[in-house]
């Protein structure tokens, strides 16, 4: 991975991380122990899914540019298919608390989101790629007098 790529990811996994430890101790004094884990899950659980979302729309932005927006509406119902899948997996457990869960996965979410826009106007991202084509002298036309 790239140095800016890993500098983007670093930059939004962070504050999540840091919002998903105030989430976690928040649950566990609220709920208990079943509260401070059902948080944890959800902090993790959004972590990697934006995680792995984000490697991989910069890996298709690299190698795939023409399939970039498809790829980022593919990679969303992609996400919420998994997440539905999970929800239904563990919809009756008694491992954790299914609100703290929500409560930390909705956190941690809204934080990355605002993380990812925060590192992204802080960039500074060539519009033009500077080592995609050499630029070459335009030869000069006409008469020289």
């Amino acid at each position: 991975m790239p140095s800016n790529d890993a500098r983007n990811l670093l930059q939004c996994a962070v504050p999540t991380a840091a919002a998903g430890v105030v989430v976690v101790a928040v649950s566990g004094v609220v709920a208990g122990g079943k509260g401070a884990i059902g948080a944890g899950v959800g902090t993790v659980l959004a972590i990697l899914f934006m995680g792995i979302g984000l490697y991989v729309l910069q890996w298709t932005a690299k190698t795939l540019p023409q399939l970039f927006q498809a790829m980022g509406l593919m990679l969303y119902v992609a996400q919420l298919l998994l997440l539905l899948i999970f929800v239904a997996l563990f919809k009756d457990t008694s491992l954790f608390n299914a609100k703290t869960f929500a409560l930390g996965l909705v956190i941690a979410t809204v934080v990355w989101m605002a993380a990812q826009a925060r590192a992204h106007m802080k960039a500074k991202i060539f519009y033009i790629d500077p080592d995609s084509e050499k630029s070459e002298k335009p030869e000069k036309t006409g008469s020289s007098s």
